[in-house]
């Protein structure tokens, strides 16, 4: 049985489920790729989410925003592949990656801001600024 912690950044048990059954799959995805794992907290009023990537060029990393879900996908590349070695064990991972993460509050997508270095990615996300409740009058018609 999966116990699923509670935690104030995604205090919606729903999306602590949803992101947790990814975890069972060992970070691999159906075609052989993998799922970066990541983590997402709040710093001021910016939501960061970090990824490490270790061995992955910046430029085949690319990064979106859209609905208050964060998406990172791009490829690892080995350039050389000797076919003849005998593996113990290979743990090494390339082809492609993906993590779409739902952010825990609404945010401001079109400021978002990415860095990349040594090996870990981290975007942030300013929060998007409260809107003032609109009171509607009704009139009799």
């Amino acid at each position: 049985m999966k116990v699923v912690k509670w935690s104030p950044m995604f205090p919606n048990r729903m999306f602590q489920e949803f992101d947790g059954m990814f975890e069972d799959f060992g970070g691999e995805t159906m075609n052989g790729g993998f799922s970066p794992a990541v983590d997402v907290y709040e710093e001021g009023d910016m939501v960061v989410v970090e990824a490490p990537l270790p061995g992955i060029h910046i430029e085949n990393i690319e990064v979106s925003i859209e609905n208050d879900v964060l998406s990172i996908q791009g490829k690892s590349e080995k350039k050389t592949e000797v076919d003849d070695k005998e593996y113990y064990r290979k743990e090494v991972r390339y082809g492609s990656f993906h993590r779409a993460i739902a952010l825990p509050s609404a945010v401001d997508g079109d400021k978002a801001e990415a860095k990349y270095s040594d090996g870990v990615l981290k975007v942030y996300v300013p929060k998007a600024s409260e809107k003032a409740k609109k009171t509607i009058a009704v009139n009799k018609e």
